[in-house]
C-alpha cells in the first residue's frame, strides 16, 4: 500500500494573493507532493491549504510552508474575523494510506522542532501530537489569539512545547499536531422541513441533546449546566440545515474518525431515524475529499448484506458505495475527483494505457518495457482470474459449505494482482534509473566512484522487482492449484489458463532476477536473489505439472 499523508496547514491571510501563492509554491517545491485545494476567505483573512504526499515529501512541505509564513505575514497587521495565535496559525498531520497515526505524531514532532529551532517560533503541540493532555484542544490553546500571546508566554504553565518562550512580534505561535481524517458529509432528505433534519442531527451526532423534563424544561445538574443525553454516533458532530439550491432539507455531517464510524453507519442510523419521524433519505453528498478506505468498506458492507462476496474489483466496490449512498443525488460524484487516493495516482505510466497501446508499446524497438513488465502482467491477469473463480464459486449455493474459503481465496487473488499490476511499471521505472545511472559523467576517480555505486543500488532494484513478481505470481499458481480442485467445476479452464499464465509469470521475473546478478557486487544479496530464484523456479515446475495433470485429466473426464 502506498504511504500517503495530509497536511492542511491554516496561514493567517486570506486577502494577498501573492503572499498566498509564496507560500504554495514553497510546498510545491517539493518533490512527491501534490497540492490539492487552495481555499482562501478575505472575510476570515485566512487560508487553508490542503496538500497530500509520502511522509518524508510532506513532512519537508510543511516546514517550507510555515518558514515562507514565517516570511511574507505580519501578525502585527492581522485583522480577521476567524481565530488565530500565529501566522501559520494551525499545521495537522492526517494519515491517508500506508501510515498510522504514530507515524503522524513523529512528523508533527519533528516539525515542530525544526520550526523552534530554525525560525525561532513557539510552538504547541495538540490532538493526537499533545504533549500535555490539557492542549490535545486547540481552542483550547488558542485561547486569547494572538493579543494574548506575550503574556501568556510568560507564564511557566504556557511554555511551549519547542521553541522560545518569547513572543514572536511577527510570526506569533504556532499549533501543530496529528488527527483523523475529517470527512465532511450530508445526508439528504426528501422534505424541506429543517425542523426534521435538526431533530435527526441531534439523535445521531455524539454530543447528543439536552434532557428534558415532563415540562419540557431543560434537566440541569447541581452545578447548573444541562443535562444530555448521549448521541447514537461516536466522532461525529451534526447540524439540520436546508439548502434552497437543492431544495432539501439536509443532515450536515463532520466524520471525525471513519474508522471507528464508518461512514455506511451514518448513513444506516440517517435512514432509520429518518424512517421514524415520516421522511425518507433520499442520498447523500461528500463535500471535499474523502479516503479510498472509507468508500470502499462502505461497498463490502453493501455488497455483504445481498449476500455476495466483497472481494471483487475495487472499482466495482466504488461503484456499489456511490449507489447505495446516492452520492449522484444532488451533485456528481467523481471518484477520480472525489477519493483522495486517486487524485494523486499516477495516470501516465503502462498499467493505465489501453490494452491495445500497451502491446503496441512493447512492440517497439525500445528497451522498455520488456520481459519483466510482461511477466508481471502475466502473474496480474492470473489473479485476476483465480479471483472471477473464486467469486464464482462462493456466490454458487451449491458451494455453501466452502464460501468463505473461496472468499478468502478472492481476496488473495486481488492483493496478488495489485501488487503485480504495480510491478509493471515498477519493473520499467527501474531499467530506466540503471540507463541513467549508466550515463553519469566518468571523468574523475570521484564521479567514477559515485557512478559505479549508482549502477549498482539501481541493478539491485531492477533486481528486487522481479523477483517480487516470482514470488507472488508463484502464489498464485499455489492458489489455481487449490481451486482446480475446490472450486466450481465449470470454471476449470479459467483456473487452468490463470495457473499456466502465473507460471509465465513466475519464469519471465526469474529470468529477470539472473540477468541482473552480474552487476551487483554484494554477494550476500546476489546469494539470497540467487536461492530464491531457485526455490521458486522448482516449486513452480512442480506446480507446472499437477496443473497440467489436473486440468487434462477433468477435461477427459478421467478420475483421480
Amino acid at each position: 500500500m502506498e504511504k500517503i499523508v495530509e497536511c492542511v496547514p491554516n496561514f493567517s491571510e486570506g486577502r494577498d494573493k501573492e503572499k498566498i501563492n509564496y507560500i504554495a509554491k514553497a510546498i510545491e517545491s517539493v518533490e512527491g507532493v501534490n497540492l490539492l485545494d487552495i481555499d482562501s476567505g478575505e472575510a476570515a483573512n485566512r487560508t487553508v491549504i490542503t496538500f497530500v504526499g509520502s511522509p518524508d515529501a510532506v513532512e519537508e512541505a510543511a516546514f517550507r510552508a510555515i518558514k515562507a509564513a514565517s516570511e511574507v505575514i505580519d501578525m502585527r497587521e492581522h485583522h480577521g474575523e476567524h481565530p488565530r495565535i500565529g501566522a501559520t496559525d494551525v499545521c495537522p498531520f492526517v494519515p491517508v494510506s500506508g501510515v498510522t497515526m504514530d507515524d503522524c505524531i513523529r512528523i508533527a514532532h519533528r516539525v515542530g522542532r525544526r520550526v523552534g529551532e530554525e525560525l525561532g517560533i513557539p510552538v504547541y503541540f495538540y490532538e493526537y501530537a499533545a504533549k500535555k493532555e490539557n492542549r490535545r484542544n486547540l481552542a483550547y490553546i488558542r485561547r486569547g489569539e494572538y493579543e494574548g500571546l506575550r503574556e501568556k508566554l510568560r507564564d511557566p504553565e504556557w511554555a511551549p512545547d519547542e521553541g522560545p518562550a518569547e513572543f514572536n512580534a511577527k510570526s506569533g505561535a504556532t499549533v501543530i499536531g496529528a488527527r483523523d481524517f475529517l470527512i465532511a458529509y450530508n445526508v439528504n432528505l426528501n422534505t424541506k422541513d429543517v425542523k426534521i433534519a435538526k431533530k435527526i442531527a441531534k439523535i445521531i451526532r455524539e454530543k447528543g441533546y439536552p434532557k428534558r423534563d415532563e415540562n419540557g424544561k431543560i434537566v440541569r445538574d447541581e452545578n447548573g449546566k444541562a443535562v444530555y443525553v448521549p448521541g447514537k454516533l461516536k466522532y461525529v458532530k451534526a447540524i439540520g440545515w436546508y439548502i434552497e439550491e437543492y431544495g432539501c432539507a439536509q443532515i450536515s455531517i463532520n466524520l471525525t474518525s471513519y474508522k471507528t464510524t464508518p461512514l455506511y453507519k451514518v448513513y444506516e442510523v440517517c435512514r432509520e431515524e429518518a424512517e421514524k419521524l415520516g421522511a425518507l433519505v433520499t442520498g447523500s453528498e461528500i463535500v471535499g475529499l474523502v479516503p479510498k478506505e472509507a468508500i470502499i468498506e462502505t461497498g463490502k458492507y453493501y455488497l455483504k448484506k445481498q449476500g455476495k462476496s466483497p472481494e471483487i474489483p475495487e472499482s466495482d466496490l466504488v461503484d456499489m458505495a456511490v449507489m447505495s449512498l446516492g452520492l449522484n443525488s444532488v451533485s456528481r460524484f467523481d471518484p477520480s475527483e472525489k477519493i483522495i487516493e486517486y487524485r494523486i495516482s499516477r495516470n501516465d505510466g503502462l498499467i493505465n494505457m489501453k490494452l491495445q497501446d500497451f502491446i503496441d508499446e512493447i512492440s517497439r524497438d525500445s528497451p522498455v518495457p520488456g520481459g519483466g513488465s510482461a511477466a508481471a502482467l502475466s502473474g496480474a491477469v492470473a489473479s485476476g482470474l483465480c479471483s472471477m473463480v473464486a467469486n464464482l464459486t462462493a456466490n454458487k449455493k451449491d458451494f455453501a459449505e466452502i464460501r468463505d474459503k473461496m472468499i478468502e481465496f478472492a481476496a488473495i487473488g486481488h492483493k496478488y494482482r495489485y501488487n503485480l499490476m504495480k510491478n509493471i511499471d515498477r519493473d520499467t521505472d527501474a531499467f530506466k534509473k540503471i540507463m541513467s545511472a549508466w550515463r553519469l559523467p566518468k571523468k574523475t576517480d570521484e564521479q567514477k566512484e559515485m557512478r559505479k555505486r549508482a549502477i549498482e543500488e539501481a541493478t539491485i532494484v531492477a533486481a528486487r522487482v522481479p523477483c517480487d513478481t516470482m514470488e507472488a505470481s508463484l502464489q498464485v499458481m499455489e492458489m489455481a492449484g487449490d481451486l482446480i480442485e475446490h472450486g466450481n467445476p465449470a470454471s476449470v479452464t479459467d483456473v487452468g489458463v490463470a495457473g499456466f499464465l502465473a507460471y509465465a509469470g513466475v519464469m519471465g521475473g526469474a529470468m529477470n532476477v539472473l540477468i541482473n546478478l552480474g552487476d551487483i557486487g554484494d554477494e550476500n544479496i546476489t546469494r539470497d536473489l540467487r536461492d530464491r530464484v531457485d526455490a521458486s523456479v522448482r516449486r513452480a515446475e512442480e506446480l507446472h505439472g499437477i496443473i497440467g495433470d489436473m486440468i487434462f485429466r477433468r477435461l477427459r473426464g478421467e478420475s483421480g
